[in-house]
């Protein structure tokens, strides 16, 4: 009997590349536990525990994480206006740490001495993972398949793996991959890299999974009304139909290179909207002019992994407390790929009418100036 290597909590998507890395894990001498995080995905976790299962794994974990992210990830980025290089909602990056979280969680309920991931050596992801990992869990250690030279010498492409899945058994996909990659969650779908890595390159229609082509959305508007609490909002609005959300960007990675992304956030780009007209309504102009520079700070801190570092954790303290009076109603409408903003009330404003009216001289005197 061969003595184990000890035990490894592998973040598993289902997926061939995860699968393939699972096998590989257990020829190195590994026990492995397989942990799915559910965030939203179009996902047949039944059928991804069975594999995991088959294919060898010691435990399978999947958890729900969808209330969580919502609630620990997704809403303070909001009451920051967070935005990567003016136009990326990070839709991705601030999933990673709510994954780690919970994947280090179960590596010390289990005693397990590593964590392992499928994301690329090229990529943000393998930081954002492994930062994670290293703030919550400092003895743990990495195992990263894609900078391994035996494991990425062995896989140079697709194919590699495909021939490697068929030879140990592991399920390989039946229909054809869509030729580019893409990770979805309850707040956004990313796609990138095959065809798209020509930045020339337009988007093929059928690529768009959470949005509907603007030309072909209802040529009605829908409005909304929005509720935000200390910069929360009370209700999650996703309007695909209207077209709302898609960018199409060249973006500059943690790494050192430019990367091409095509992004849908439906929900995200009207909350950022709604949240931002709330906010100028009920903050002081002083108070909004350095909370600014702060969303910028932390929106970097976001994409580049730094979630759990200390400076981030202070930045979403300084953004919590700048929220406690945003909050109100916003209405709007959004309507061939557009959000408009129709109005706005709250109990918090500092919108005097009175005081700005070009027909009431009010308490204000212009001598004074």
């Amino acid at each position: 009997l061969v003595m184990s290597k000890g035990t490894v909590v592998l973040a598993y998507s289902g997926g061939l590349d995860t699968s393939c890395i699972l096998v590989w894990l257990k020829e190195q001498g590994y026990d492995v536990i397989a942990f799915l995080a559910n965030i939203g995905q179009s996902e047949d976790f039944d059928a991804a525990r069975k594999k995991a299962e088959n294919l060898g794994a010691k435990k399978v974990f999947i958890d729900d994480l969808r209330a969580e992210f919502v609630t620990d990830f997704i809403w303070p980025a909001v009451q920051a206006n967070a935005i990567y290089e003016d136009r990326y909602l990070l839709g991705t990056s601030i999933a990673r740490p709510c994954i780690a979280r919970r994947q280090v969680e179960i590596a010390r309920r289990e005693g397990a001495q590593f964590v392992s991931h499928g994301a690329t050596g090229k990529g943000n992801d393998q930081i954002r993972f492994e930062l994670t990992c290293y703030a919550l869990y400092p003895e743990v250690k990495v195992i990263s398949p894609w900078r391994i030279p035996e494991f990425y010498n062995s896989f140079k492409g697709r194919k590699d793996l495909m021939e490697y899945a068929e030879k140990h058994g592991i399920p390989v996909p039946v229909t054809p991959k869509a030729p580019w990659s893409m990770d979805a969650n309850l707040m956004h779908i990313s796609y990138e890299s095959g065809i798209l890595e020509n930045p020339k390159t337009h988007a093929p229609g059928d690529l768009y999974l959470m949005t509907k082509n603007p030309e072909d959305s209802p040529s009605t508007s829908d409005v909304l009304e929005i509720q935000f609490k200390n910069g929360n909002v009370n209700k999650q609005y996703l309007i695909g139909k209207h077209g709302v959300g898609r960018i199409d960007i060249v973006e500059n990675r943690f790494i050192g290179m430019k990367s091409r992304g095509i992004y849908e956030t439906p929900g995200g780009t009207i909350l950022l909207k709604a949240h931002l007209d709330i906010e100028t309504f009920t903050m002081d102009k002083e108070v909004r002019r350095i909370k600014q520079g702060l969303g910028v700070r932390i929106s970097e801190l976001i994409y580049n992994g730094f979630w759990y570092s200390p400076e981030g954790e202070y930045l979403r303290h300084c953004i919590a407390k700048s929220q406690e009076n945003v909050e109100g109603k916003v209405q709007l409408s959004v309507f061939k790929g557009q959000v408009y903003i129709l109005g706005r009330e709250s109990p918090k404003s500092l919108y005097n009418e009175e005081l700005v009216s070009m027909d009431v001289q009010g308490d204000y005197e212009p001598k004074k100036c």
